[in-house]
């Protein structure tokens, strides 16, 4: 464990990689007024993990620009260490919209040669992965370019090394790759994680299976040693080797749900590190998640921990 030095802040017991983006959110159907606000779904991950007061930092690269800026300020804001975020001159800090309708919400990004997408192997911050006690990735992490892909899994390396744990959101998008390789590179991700976190949709798309105790049975066959499938308002579906059940999720009246599976995990696995059983984690999570849902974006409506507490008490 690395020592804390008297007057300097404790360094970042999660490490969340990926790309942060800004985001422009459609504030009715139909109408043509954004909002603008944030998201990515490691950035989002990150911040929810923050709000539930654990200490978390981001590892990532922004463009140098307004959009960057407008991240970095955010990230400080929420108490995330930007102290690993790379700033580029040659390269954009990414972007994405979201639009309502009938059919739920649908993105829009703008994102091909984002900084982010352009992180090495040789930006890591090995030290600071070395410390951490999670190392926190997603599909996205590894979908937005080769050198980010290489990055994510130098990454783990270096984690698993440390004996750091490695937290995984499969978090498919196929607009970023083709599902053969979206299947061969999540499996050797998924080999190398100790906590998993897929939803529903996208783990039966990358297994093929849709019997949860199958999906799950494939999940911790690979290596896992706590799933959390994600079930929407049904809740989440919490495994062990040694236990598994359902954890209702909670009723809410929904306005947006972007971003809700983010919050999930950031909360799940900031009461993992507190100390809580992979079943209490979850039943906090999903009372987060759906606080979530309450408000229009990915960041703004996360809840922080008295909110979710209160809540709780509530019911």
């Amino acid at each position: 464990m690395t020592a804390v030095v008297p007057g300097m802040p404790a360094a970042p017991e999660i490490l969340a990689y990926g790309e942060a983006m800004v985001e422009f959110n459609q504030a009715a159907p139909g109408k043509p007024e954004y909002l603008q606000g944030f998201g990515g779904d490691t950035s989002n991950f990150a911040i929810a993990a923050a709000r539930q007061g654990a200490r978390t930092g981001f590892v990532s690269a922004v463009g140098d620009d307004q959009f960057g800026r407008l991240l970095l300020d955010l990230w400080a804001r929420e108490g995330v260490d930007t102290a690993h975020v790379r700033v580029r001159a040659d390269a954009p800090t990414g972007v994405y919209f979201v639009s309502h309708g009938p059919q739920g919400h649908a993105f829009d990004y703008l994102r091909k040669g984002s900084a982010a997408s352009r992180y090495a192997p040789g930006d890591l911050p090995l030290d600071a992965l070395a410390a951490a006690r999670v190392l926190h990735l997603s599909g996205v992490s590894v979908a937005i370019g080769d050198a980010a892909c290489d990055a994510a899994f130098a990454a783990i390396e270096q984690a698993r090394a440390s004996g750091v744990q490695v937290s995984f959101d499969t978090n498919l998008r196929l607009k970023l790759w083709p599902l053969a390789r979206a299947r061969a590179v999540m499996t050797e991700v998924l080999r190398l994680t100790d906590i998993c976190l897929p939803s529903w949709d996208d783990v039966a798309v990358l297994t093929g299976l849709d019997d949860r105790d199958a999906i799950v049975d494939r999940l911790l066959t690979l290596g896992a040693r706590v799933v959390a499938l994600k079930l929407g308002k049904e809740g989440a579906y919490v495994a062990t080797p040694h236990e598994r059940r359902v954890v209702p999720g909670r009723v809410v009246s929904a306005i947006d749900a972007t971003g809700a599976g983010d919050c999930f995990g950031g909360a799940f696995v900031a009461c993992l590190v507190a100390g809580d059983d992979p079943f209490a984690a979850a039943h906090y999570a999903n009372a987060a998640a759906a606080l979530s849902t309450q408000g229009y974006g990915a960041v703004a409506p996360i809840p922080r921990r008295e909110e979710v507490e209160r809540a709780l008490a509530a019911s």
